[in-house]
């Protein structure tokens, strides 16, 4: 098949042309520094010539209310009217874990506004909803951050790796469509604030987390169970631990 990744060249998007041309897939990445650009439509008719199913990993490059918004709207827009035009037969995007469940973040609303235009666009989707991934740890620690001290709300949490957000978006991507939504989680639950504070101190970082339950995520307060699936049981659950992916960091090769 021929899959077309928007967003192809970033975290997830790179581990999926590694995974579907693997699998012997002609999968390509396409992203602005290819010359596809979602937002004014140059290069997207001719990348989608002949593709069976386009991923969506793109994001927003500002996450203010209006600019996310107008970001998913406009690109999620232009996708679909050509997926259509082209005859493509699935379109997978990959969304959060309880974006319909915190509202007060424009960035969740963002995202389940994209998730509505999926719904009403008339081509067979797949929506993953995936929770908060290991990589981002410092980023949500660094936004979090006022002087030395860290807030974060001591709400459940499953956060999961990248490689298994791949393989679970490439699984589905090769399937047939749902016209619905999967949800994706780590293979553990932590306490986001002591999940924060146990991967800082893995990385030597000094600062200290506090348990503050109105500290704010994505603009948003959280209430508990508003970043894990309504029910776990029914979520499919990545396989690398923690422990396992800090370890996995370590031996990396440094570049």
């Amino acid at each position: 098949m021929k899959i077309v990744i928007i967003g192809g060249t970033g975290l997830i998007g790179t581990k999926l042309i590694e995974r579907l041309t693997a699998q012997g897939h002609e999968a390509v990445a396409a992203s602005p520094n290819t010359g596809v650009n979602t937002i004014t439509g140059e290069g997207v008719a001719e990348v989608l010539a002949g593709a069976d199913v386009v991923i969506d990993v793109s994001n927003s490059p500002s996450f203010a209310d209006d600019v996310v918004l107008a970001f998913f709207e406009t690109s999620t827009r232009n996708l679909l009217a050509a997926e259509a035009a082209a005859g493509v037969g699935h379109h997978v995007a990959v969304s959060i874990v309880g974006s319909a469940r915190n509202p007060g973040s424009g960035y969740m609303r963002a995202k389940v506004a994209q998730e509505r235009l999926i719904e009403d666009g008339g081509v067979p989707y797949s929506i993953v909803h995936a929770t908060q991934f290991f990589e981002f740890a410092k980023s949500i620690a660094d936004g979090a951050t006022d002087g030395d001290t860290v807030r974060i709300a001591p709400v459940r949490f499953r956060p999961i790796a990248a490689d298994d957000v791949a393989d679970a978006v490439a699984a589905v991507a090769t399937s047939e469509p749902v016209d619905g939504g999967i949800e994706i989680a780590g293979p553990e639950e932590f306490r986001f604030d002591e999940f924060i504070a146990q991967a800082l101190a893995a990385r030597g970082d000094s600062r200290t987390v506090v348990a503050d339950p109105h500290a704010r995520y994505f603009g948003t307060e959280l209430a508990d169970g508003s970043l894990v699936p309504e029910d776990v049981g029914a979520a499919r659950l990545g396989e690398i631990t923690f422990s396992q992916w800090q370890a996995r960091q370590a031996a990396a090769p440094t570049r």
